[in-house]
């Protein structure tokens, strides 16, 4: 076999998706709630926020543990019952912060609790278990860029011909112990969040699960697999600036962005729109309009980001971007960004309230998180 058509046959694609998020337990749900400008973020009915200076998440009020299981169990449930049919011999990789959370508080409280769903691992032998997998997987726990690092990593195993089928799964869930540590950095808001927007004032937690299945285009053909999508470039960095800021040059971020071009072969003048980190937080989102200055000169192209919709889902958060990135290329209609009024310096003729049409066949999702961590996507049609 000749080379170039070697690398063909070795093209990621993105063959089945599904997500649940406060939008909706499905896909479509999710779609449709962003595109007509929808916000799942309300009032916090979990546990009492009496003591919090913000009382709003965006949560999925009907989640239920049972017995001495995490919610992340229905959470799985609900997210691979949305999903088609998936290879046995899938390499799994799972993303998340916390994993099922809610049972290390229990514990904590002296209640019953499973205590092997607290583990990382736990995501891998749930969603192993319930599809029949052959493998363990391995987990990605990369603070807000997880998910993005996850697909980075199965998208570059089968770019190397290590694997031809790698599954992403991705969950986070919303408890109090989660929210006094955001609440304890000053980093929530009291309202919803305003991505890009001058008066924003923090960021929402979101919670939600997401799952994509990835193929080489020959194994895709030959099981006559849909090509919802390409995973054509990624781009992973650090730049170790704070344990939690952003570098203020956008530096780190850059730095990835120019890695996932270059590694999709393509130009900044190739990328038809952007899917932002856009958490709502004051220094998050002047770094990230930092950086597209950076990459992309004066050029005025669609950015957008869904936590307005969503909040921020943490390691899901890059997996629910991917598959929102897909649908917009499918569409050509990137989703408009809930919660954004006033334009933050820089974002003008960028970021837009309202839905925006998407030109070309490719576009950039990024993440970045604590640490100085930072990811960046070049989805394509």
């Amino acid at each position: 076999m000749n080379k170039s058509v070697n690398n063909e046959s070795r093209q990621v694609v993105i063959t089945d998706m599904a997500a649940v998020t406060a939008l909706g337990s499905n896909l479509e749900a999710l779609w449709q709630g962003l595109v007509a400008g929808r916000t799942g973020i309300g009032p916090v009915t979990r546990f009492p926020v009496d003591g919090y200076d913000a009382k709003v998440v965006a949560g999925i009020n009907d989640l239920n543990a049972s017995g001495t299981r995490s919610m992340l169990h229905e959470l799985l449930g609900r997210l691979l019952s949305g999903m088609g049919p998936v290879p046995s011999d899938a390499f799994l990789i799972s993303a998340t912060l916390k994993a099922g959370i809610d049972n290390l508080q229990a514990a904590c409280r002296a209640k019953p609790a499973d205590f092997q769903d607290v583990l990382l691992s736990s995501l891998c032998d749930i969603v192993g278990r319930k599809l029949g997998l052959a493998g363990s997987g391995i987990t990605v726990s990369a603070t807000c860029a997880s998910s993005t690092i996850a697909l980075a990593h199965g998208a570059a195993l089968i770019d190397a011909g290590r694997a031809d089928a790698v599954l992403i799964c991705c969950a986070e869930l919303i408890t109090e112990y989660a929210f006094a540590g955001f609440s304890s950095l000053k980093a929530l808001s009291p309202s919803a969040c305003r991505p890009f927007d001058r008066d924003r004032k923090g960021l929402s937690l979101g919670e939600g699960a997401a799952g994509l299945l990835l193929m080489s285009a020959a194994r895709a053909q030959r099981e006559n697999r849909n090509c919802l999508g390409t995973l054509r470039g990624w781009g992973i960095s650090n730049d170790a600036t704070h344990i939690t800021a952003p570098s203020k040059s956008g530096h780190g971020l850059v730095q990835a962005i120019n890695q996932a071009l270059k590694t999709a072969r393509q130009k900044a003048d190739d990328i038809g729109a952007v899917n932002a980190h856009g958490t709502g937080t004051v220094y998050n989102d002047l770094m990230e309009l930092t950086a597209f200055r950076q990459v992309f000169g004066g050029r005025k192209l669609p950015v957008y980001s869904v936590k307005g919709a969503i909040g921020h889902t943490l390691g899901v958060a890059g997996a629910v971007e991917a598959i929102v990135g897909v649908k917009t290329l499918a569409t050509g209609i990137a989703p408009p960004t809930v919660g954004f009024l006033h334009p933050e310096n820089g974002a003008e003729d960028l970021v837009s309230c309202e839905p925006q049409k998407v030109f070309g066949d490719c576009l950039l999702t990024t993440n970045s998180g604590f640490g100085g961590v930072n990811a960046a996507l070049v989805i394509g049609k």
